[in-house]
């Protein structure tokens, strides 16, 4: 089977050494070019013949480059934080009129997908929900795009029926009526606290992250995916099947 040809944005960044190197070791992919800051990225986009285009590289850049790498025909996978729902659904709503697809992912480790499903659920039943995510010293934004793609989840499941008013106190920054707090320090990497509570009860939902090494699996699926897909989608969870 022919190796799947990726083009890498933002490739001498943390994130980015390491997906070059994590698919640089898979025989089922191609590092087609690995371009960062300062090179000229529709030239280089074009000149890979690249099918599937992987964006790490700063906050807030997300849908630029997408809609960059759709018009060159090539099918984005989003790893950058600060792409909101309306940027996902503008690069979706595009992909479909190019007929090509992609994936928008939050966050790529697969435990992070599993704590934000748990928290889902648990919010149909807790009424008070806040999250607690903490990253080393040197991450830019605050909060993270993984802690409020979480904020999202916990208010879409709570919509309907018996969903709280938006009366939570204001503790954190609100995001979707959910307290999120943010916190910076050296020694910390990646690491998610979701906390319910009801009547006479706490629930914590817990994530730790170590090293980058938790993202590989979730990175090679999201590319898999994305090289089929159709329309862009949101979060991991596309690649195990989950609607």
């Amino acid at each position: 089977m022919e190796a799947l040809r990726v083009c890498v944005l933002g490739a001498k960044g943390r994130m980015g050494s390491f997906a070059c190197a994590l698919l640089e070791e898979d025989e089922g992919f191609h590092v087609a070019a690995a371009l960062d800051k300062g090179d000229d990225l529709p030239a280089g986009i074009a000149a890979s013949e690249a099918r599937v285009g992987l964006d790490l590289t700063v906050a807030g850049k997300g849908r630029e480059h997408g809609l960059l790498l759709l018009e060159a025909g090539v099918r984005p996978v989003i790893g950058t934080s600060g792409v909101s729902l309306d940027d996902n659904a503008a690069l979706d709503a595009r992909a479909r009129e190019l007929d090509l697809g992609g994936l928008v992912v939050p966050n790529f480790s697969l435990g992070v997908w599993f704590l934000q499903r748990a928290a889902a659920d648990a919010a149909r039943a807790f009424e008070h929900a806040e999250i607690i995510e903490e990253h080393h010293a040197h991450k830019k934004d605050a909060p993270s795009g993984t802690a409020l793609d979480t904020a999202e989840r916990i208010a879409s499941a709570r919509r309907g029926p018996g969903s709280p008013a938006d009366d939570e106190p204001a503790r954190g920054r609100l995001h979707h009526g959910v307290p999120v707090h943010a916190v910076r320090l050296p020694g910390r990497y990646s690491h998610q606290e979701v906390l319910f509570s009801g009547p006479g009860e706490t629930l914590t939902l817990r994530h730790d992250m170590l090293g980058p090494e938790a993202f590989g699996p979730g990175i090679l699926a999201a590319l898999r995916y994305a090289a089929t897909a159709v329309g862009v989608g949101r979060g991991i969870g596309c690649t195990l099947d989950e609607t």
